[in-house]
């Protein structure tokens, strides 16, 4: 009779150990979730000119979640294409930016915008022309507004380009979605004229320069 409570005694220990032992597990990985569910994300305004350029390089940028079409810094609420075409709302064609600090930083991304467009041209990228196009950077706090600064009179002071930067490094104020037929325009219209003629030849150039920073795939 003692022998057989004994190996009961012991079966029920056995039992009891793998279910601590998997509770623990189970602990272990409802942790490991709720890291990866509270991953960093960051974000960044920037407006270079047309956003279907500016939106095909930073897309390829790895450590950059999403990139989205826009517009920023007017009056008008909710404006449409054709109303910040019309050059009176006084907003320019930005992106908004998520990224993974972690991954890549605000500097990176800082010296992509520098290098992808003519800071140097007011309200102008080649035969774009209107305030809609300038090019600006919309801050989100100090932190940001003292790289972008800092960056921008480096830039000068070491006479980069062969003009001054007239980049416009501004307080967000606010930010209204493009329209969904703009969304991974480049990606899905390739062959379109202004795709394959203009923006084809600038990514060519891009990820020539970037190739480090590259999304893998």
């Amino acid at each position: 009779m003692q022998i057989i409570l004994r190996k009961l005694l012991i079966t029920c220990s056995m039992v009891l150990g793998i279910v601590v032992s998997n509770a623990q597990k189970t602990k272990m990985n409802m942790n490991e979730v709720k890291s990866t569910s509270s991953q960093k994300i960051e974000t960044a305004y920037f407006g270079e000119g047309c956003f279907w350029c500016t939106e095909a390089f930073f897309q390829r940028i790895d450590g950059v979640i999403s990139v989205r079409s826009g517009y920023g810094g007017g009056h008008k609420d909710n404006p449409t294409y054709e109303e910040v075409c019309d050059k009176n709302t006084g907003h320019a064609e930005i992106t908004k930016i998520e990224y993974d600090p972690q991954k890549v930083s605000f500097d990176e991304l800082l010296e992509v915008f520098w290098k992808t467009h003519d800071p140097t041209t007011l309200n102008r990228q080649g035969n774009d022309i209107g305030p809609q196009y300038r090019s600006v950077i919309f801050y989100l706090n100090n932190e940001q507004k003292q790289k972008a600064e800092h960056y921008k009179a480096e830039l000068d002071k070491s006479h980069a380009y062969a003009k001054p930067i007239v980049t416009a490094i501004e307080p967000f104020k606010n930010y209204y979605p493009a329209e969904k037929y703009h969304e991974n325009y480049y990606n899905d219209h390739p062959e379109q004229g202004y795709c394959s003629f203009v923006i084809r030849p600038k990514i060519d150039k891009f990820e020539k320069a970037f190739k480090h920073k590259l999304k893998k795939h």
